[in-house]
This record gives structure tokens, C-alpha cells and sequence, in this order.
């Protein structure tokens, strides 16, 4: 019976989504290691911990234990709220909690974004939307949930990150089903208020508004379309990639990496690596879409959306066309945080793919469901 349980949970594997990202890994470890040979090792130690994440959120069994899941949200929005009394300051911003005695800084803002998909899966799959969509008194009560993250992520400030969570819940909102009306008041709620909440914006902020707008972009991006121009058509060698090599492109192996790839692979390897996101991004959306399972259809739609949110800002901001914030190259820039989130976003939705049938979580169960004969 096992070896028909394995086989079966096997086969609900997604492998596809697997395969689009493995590139994403490979080719950014890579040139990681051409601009930092340090930071390659680091990074490779991020993905070692990256696939033991995996396989644990992937064995883990979610929706026998998804009681935990409003537990867990709560517990990372106290840690938001503790980086306002506790938090450790970095170039003017307090994001950081230190844990005594191990020597090791926590970032609450990274770590909600798990929690914060699964509360959005959980609240919906218990509630979900009824012909036409939610209506107001539902709007409410699942916006306080993503509100409140928002303003505590803002107030650090990290802006960027909270824009990212805002826009990630009421986009999957909008997909999952919301009454118009409600949509076309906050649209013009928002448009009134753009006044006033420019003038709550803090001085730094302003000035990266202001470096947009203008007709000359700032020293990063000046770099960044220098490196981007002198790609060309197929790239250049690592010797003949001198805005990194030189060290003239800043931040090219987190920020501003896509840069340092059109520099070394030019347009084609620019439309490639494009290419490889839009299908990722695509087939997860096709999971949600043809889902009737909220569950998967919330993460599924989240993930999707996060990485489009991810790519579209760093590629925009690398050329000129957005505001320059620390948005990385999903699973491709340097850093930890964001790349562990990710990929346990992955193994959250390929746990929910993988056991969508409850009874593979309870041997009890298996026994007598038809399901498993």
C-alpha cells in the first residue's frame, strides 16, 4: 500500500516547475561567482539551506495542521511590532532583530512573506467568494490582514517590501473575486490620496522619486545602462565585461545582476532569461487558474504574482523605468532571504499539489478512502 501511496504522491509532483527554476539557480550561481567569488560560496550555502527547506515544507503535512497557520501569522506580526522596540538599525533603517548569545540578525519583513500567502490561502479556503465576489464586510475583514503587515513593514521604513505585500494581497484578491464597486472606491480613494501620501514619504524616498523623474538618472543607473549597452547583441567575455569586472557597475551581483547578465550575455541572453520567468510565472498561474481547491489556488496565484512583482521592479529600475529600491531578481540576485522564501513558497505549493488529498496525511484514513484501492 505504501509503494501506491508513494507512487501516487509522485505523480501529483509538479517536475515542470522544477525544471524552469533549476536554470534560474545554475546560471545565477554562476555568475555570481564571475563578479564575487566569496559571495559564491555563501550563495551556495543559501541554496543548500534552500533545499533543506524544501523537502521539510514539502514532507510537512500543511492542511492536517493548518490550524497553525493563524498562529504563525500572528507570531511574525509580534516580531514586526518587536523590531519597533528591539530592532537593530542598518544605514538609517530598523528591519533587524539580533538574537543574543549566537550572534545572528532575523529579518521579520522577509519572513512573513510564507506566512503571509498561507493566512491569505487560509482565510479564503474557509470563506470562500461568493457569486460576484466578496462584498464589503469580507473586503474588510481579509484586508486587515494584509494592511496590517503593510504598515508595520512601512513605518521601519522598507517601503519597497510593504508595497510588495500590498500590492501581492489585494492582487490576488482582484483574482480571486471581489464585488467592482468595491474596487472602482478604492481606485478613486487612492488617486485622492496620492497628495498626501507623497508628503508622508521620508526624504530619501522623495529623492529616488525625484532621480526618476528627472531627465539625468542617478550614478547606479547610469552604470547599469552603460553595462546594458555595451552587451550588444550576444555579450561579452568576463574579461571584456570591464562595468563589473572594474567594479563601475554597483551592487551587480544582488540589485543590479540582470546588468551584469545582458553585459555578458547581451540581448539574447536577455530575452532568454526573460523568457525562462514569463514561463515559470505562466505555468504557475495555470495551476491556480484551473484549480478548484482555494487552498492551492491562493498560493499558487501569490507565488505567481510575487515573482512578476520581483522581476518586472528589478528589471524596470535596472533600465531606468522605475525607481531604484532593493527589489532582488527572484531565485537569480545574491542574498539569502528572499531566495529561501521562495523556494518555500515552491515547496508550499508543491506540498499542496503533491498531497491535495488530505487522507495521504493519515494512514487511518487511507485505509478506508476508495482512493487509495
Amino acid at each position: 500500500m505504501w509503494k501506491k501511496i508513494d507512487r501516487r504522491i509522485i505523480a501529483h509532483f509538479d517536475y515542470i516547475l522544477i525544471a524552469l527554476i533549476t536554470p534560474l539557480i545554475l546560471v545565477s550561481g554562476m555568475l555570481i561567482g564571475e563578479i564575487h567569488p566569496a559571495l559564491a560560496q555563501k550563495h551556495t550555502v543559501y541554496v543548500l539551506v534552500s533545499i533543506m527547506a524544501f523537502v521539510f515544507f514539502f514532507l510537512f503535512p500543511i492542511r492536517r495542521f493548518s490550524w497553525l497557520i493563524p498562529l504563525l501569522y500572528w507570531l511574525n506580526i509580534v516580531l514586526l511590532i518587536a523590531v519597533e522596540f528591539f530592532g537593530h538599525s542598518r544605514l538609517g533603517a530598523k528591519r533587524w532583530l539580533e538574537l543574543p548569545f549566537i550572534n545572528f540578525t532575523l529579518q521579520p519583513s522577509e519572513l512573513i512573506k510564507p506566512a503571509f500567502v498561507l493566512m491569505l490561502a487560509y482565510l479564503v479556503s474557509k470563506n470562500p467568494p461568493p457569486p460576484g465576489g466578496y462584498r464589503l464586510v469580507e473586503f474588510l475583514k481579509l484586508s486587515l490582514f494584509i494592511f496590517l503587515p503593510f504598515v508595520l513593514i512601512a513605518k521601519e521604513p522598507d517601503l519597497g517590501t510593504a508595497l510588495v505585500m500590498l500590492i501581492l494581497g489585494y492582487g490576488v484578491l482582484f483574482v480571486i473575486g471581489v464585488h467592482w464597486k468595491i474596487w472602482a472606491t478604492l481606485a478613486v480613494t487612492i488617486l485622492l490620496a496620492i497628495p498626501f501620501l507623497y508628503g508622508q514619504l521620508h526624504d530619501y524616498q522623495k529623492k529616488r522619486i525625484v532621480d526618476f523623474l528627472s531627465e539625468k538618472p542617478s550614478y547606479h543607473v547610469q552604470q547599469s545602462i552603460i553595462a546594458i549597452g555595451s552587451g550588444g547583441l550576444t555579450g561579452n567575455s568576463i574579461e571584456e565585461s570591464t562595468q563589473t569586472q572594474m567594479k563601475f557597475l554597483p551592487i551587480a551581483s544582488s540589485d543590479f545582476i540582470f546588468a551584469y547578465v545582458v553585459e555578458r550575455f547581451g540581448f539574447v541572453g536577455a530575452f532568454l532569461l526573460v523568457g525562462l520567468y514569463m514561463a515559470l510565472i505562466l505555468h504557475i498561474v495555470s495551476i491556480g487558474w484551473f484549480n478548484s481547491d482555494y487552498f492551492i489556488k491562493v498560493v499558487s496565484l501569490s507565488l505567481a504574482l510575487l515573482l512578476f512583482i520581483y522581476m518586472s521592479i528589478n528589471i524596470a529600475m535596472t533600465i531606468g523605468f522605475a525607481p531604484v529600491v532593493g527589489v532582488p531578481l527572484p531565485m537569480f540576485s545574491y542574498g539569502g532571504s528572499s531566495f529561501v522564501n521562495f523556494i518555500v513558497i515552491i515547496a508550499i505549493l508543491q506540498n499542496l499539489l503533491a498531497f491535495r488529498y488530505t487522507f495521504y496525511y493519515n494512514s487511518d484514513r487511507r485505509m478506508i478512502d476508495p482512493l487509495c484501492k
